[in-house]
C-alpha cells in the first residue's frame, strides 16, 4: 500500500476547516492524493459554505479507496449538530474521541504506511483529567507511563517539556532521574533514525538560577546525575542551564532544548517561531504530529487563521513517514 496521510478534523468549534482549506490550496497534487480527512462529511461542507470556500469533497469508506481527481477525500464520522460552528460539548467530545480512535485503529493496522495529523482539539473534550492528545494516544498505544515525548520541532531548534499537561504544583514530584534518561534517549534515537542527526541536547534546570545547585535542589539531586549517566552512554547532552537566559543566544548551539515543564519551554519557542513549528509525539507505534497552536475560537469565520503549521505538518509526514 502506498503511503497515506490521515488528517483528523479535530475540534468542530474551531478554525480547523479554515486551515484545512488554506493548506489544501498550498500543497501539490502528489501529496493531495495521499490525504484522507477524518471528519463529518456534512460538517466540513457546511463549514466551507459558511466560510464561502469552494472545494470538491468526496466521501470514501477507507484509506484503500482511491480518488483519481483532485477532490478532498473524507472518511465520515457521525456528528449531530444544527449550527456548524456552535456544536454542543457532549456531541463535540463524542465526535473528537471517535475520530481519534478511528485514526488510531487505521494506523495500528497500517503503521508503516500511515501517519496521523490531528488538527487542534480542546483538551477538555477528551474527558480525561489533564491530558492532551499526546497522552491520549500514548494510552491507546499502551505506552508505559511517561515514556511518550512531546517534541516541538522547527528547522532551527526543537524543544521538549519533560512534563506535559500537569499542574505546576505537580512538576517537581514528576521530575525523576530515570524519566529524564528514558526521554533523552528517545529523543536522541529519533533524531538519528528519522533525521540522520546525532543531536546536541541541552537540559534546563527546574528552579530559578538552577537552584544555585544547592545540595537539596532538583538540579543537584536529579538532573545532574541523569546528565552524567547520559554522557556515559554516549549521548551529547549539556546542562542544566538556567531557563531565563537560554533563549537569548545559547539555544543556537543545540538541536534540542529540554525544559522541565510545559510553560517553561513553549512560550519562548512560540515567540521565536510563531506558526513555523509542529508538535510531534515520540514513542507511539506510528507517526503523529499536529499544528503547534490551539482551536482559536476568537477568530472563527474571520478568515484570519494562519495555515503554516498545518502545511508544515503535511510536508513533514509526507517526507518522514518512512
Amino acid at each position: 500500500m502506498k503511503k497515506k496521510i490521515l488528517i483528523v478534523g479535530g475540534d468542530p468549534n474551531s478554525i480547523n476547516s479554515e486551515i484545512i482549506f488554506k493548506s489544501w490550496n498550498k500543497i501539490n497534487i502528489s501529496i493531495k492524493k495521499k490525504i484522507y480527512l477524518i471528519t463529518n462529511y456534512n460538517l466540513i461542507q457546511d463549514q466551507f459554505k459558511k466560510l464561502k470556500f469552494s472545494l470538491k469533497i468526496k466521501k470514501v469508506k477507507s484509506i484503500y479507496e482511491a480518488s483519481e481527481d483532485r477532490a478532498l477525500k473524507v472518511i465520515n464520522v457521525p456528528l449531530e449538530y444544527k449550527n456548524p460552528f456552535n456544536i454542543s460539548k457532549t456531541n463535540s467530545s463524542k465526535f473528537v474521541i471517535e475520530s481519534l480512535d478511528l485514526a488510531h485503529r487505521m494506523c495500528i493496522k497500517n503503521k508503516k504506511n500511515v501517519g496521523i495529523i490531528n488538527c487542534p482539539i480542546d483538551k477538555t473534550l477528551l474527558k480525561k483529567n489533564k491530558i492532551g492528545v499526546t497522552e491520549y494516544l500514548a494510552l491507546k498505544c499502551r505506552v508505559k507511563k511517561n515514556s511518550e515525548v512531546m517534541l516541538l520541532w522547527n528547522n532551527t531548534i526543537s524543544v521538549v517539556p519533560m512534563t506535559t499537561h500537569i499542574d505546576l504544583s505537580q512538576v517537581s514530584k514528576n521530575i525523576k532521574k530515570q524519566t529524564i534518561i528514558k526521554k533523552i534517549k528517545s529523543i536522541n534515537n529519533w533524531f538519528i533514525l528519522k533525521l540522520g542527526i546525532k543531536p546536541k541536547i541541552c537540559l534546563l534546570g527546574l528552579n530559578p538560577h538552577n537552584g544555585e545547585l544547592r545540595d537539596d535542589s532538583e538540579e543537584k539531586k536529579i538532573i545532574l546525575p541523569a546528565i552524567k549517566k547520559l554522557k556515559k552512554d554516549g549521548i551529547t547532552v549539556s546542562g542544566p542551564l538556567p531557563a531565563d537566559t537560554v533563549f537569548v543566544e545559547e539555544y543556537k548551539k543545540y538541536n534540542v532544548i529540554v525544559g522541565m515543564y510545559h510553560d517553561q519551554i513553549l512560550p519562548p519557542f512560540k515567540t521565536l517561531f510563531k506558526f513555523d513549528a509542529i508538535n510531534i509525539t515520540l514513542g507511539l507505534k506510528y507517526l503523529r504530529v499536529s499544528p503547534d497552536h490551539g482551536v482559536a475560537r476568537e477568530i472563527i469565520k474571520k478568515n484570519k487563521a494562519n495555515p503554516l503549521s498545518l502545511i508544515n505538518c503535511i510536508k513533514f509526514v509526507n517526507k518522514f513517514n518512512q
